[in-house]
């Protein structure tokens, strides 16, 4: 139904976050114009984005759990942290604790496939 007579009866909304690139930068289209309403349009980009589909995990009370746990544990009670004097000494057994955790997380843990049935944790 034309309803000329009342042409700003219907506002047409929007929504988007304060902070997108988009916010501001809608287009009104008055030659698009559908009865009472005139569209909005907006364009948004879609970028590519690697999606996940493999992981690594240890099964909760497994043994691997229990196994990478032991030797986490022994990871942590051998590091030097004896000599801990400046901020380069600290980055130094960080960097010893991260890649001693990541050895031994992937040592014990085993790659699956991520599937819309997986559990978030």
């Amino acid at each position: 139904m034309d309803n000329q007579n009342d042409s700003n009866s219907v506002i047409n909304l929007i929504f988007l976050w304060l902070t997108s690139s988009e916010f501001n930068n809608h287009i009104i289209n008055p030659e698009w114009r559908i009865s009472d309403h005139t569209p909005l349009t907006v364009n948004i980009a879609i970028f590519e984005e690697h999606i996940q589909i493999k992981k690594h995990t240890i099964i909760k009370d497994s043994k691997e759990e229990r196994n990478f746990l032991a030797e986490l544990i022994n990871s942590i009670k051998s590091l030097n942290t004896e000599y801990i004097s400046s901020k380069e000494n600290l980055e130094q057994v960080v960097q010893e604790f991260t890649h001693n955790t990541d050895k031994i997380w992937f040592k014990h843990s085993k790659v699956v496939n991520i599937t819309k049935y997986s559990k978030s944790w």
